[in-house]
């Protein structure tokens, strides 16, 4: 089975891409032209942390999910191409996905999401 991305028993994501090492997650979604409506790029931290993101040839805005040790939003964010954002503390998982999922789903601090760690 594919791994999926689910936020109040719904799947939101069906195309899911995994950053683990610390190349993967520097490189991000960094030089795509794009990325499909239902796609997310997981990173999982080593451990919870204080968390920067930057949009450095990123060619397209992306919503920003921050997510606690128990997989609880803590934040969200809508970043532009070629901003960053500073400021979310522990920190496990940090999602990027398709401008305008946090609006489409009504992500919300504190809600749950579900996804399978590898």
């Amino acid at each position: 089975m594919l791994p999926v991305l689910k936020y109040n028993g719904v799947v939101i994501a069906d195309k899911v891409e995994y950053a683990k090492t610390i190349i993967s997650q520097t490189l991000g979604l960094m030089f795509r032209k794009s990325i499909e409506p239902y796609f997310a790029k997981i990173f999982i931290l080593k451990k919870p942390a204080s968390v920067n993101i930057h949009m450095f040839f990123v060619f397209f805005p992306l919503d920003v999910i921050f997510l606690d040790p128990d997989k609880n939003i803590s934040g969200c964010a809508r970043l532009a191409p070629w901003t960053g954002y500073k400021g979310m503390k522990n920190v496990k998982y940090v999602i990027e996905m398709k401008e305008g999922t946090i609006e489409r789903y009504n992500l919300t601090s504190g809600r749950h999401m579900e996804f399978e760690d590898i």
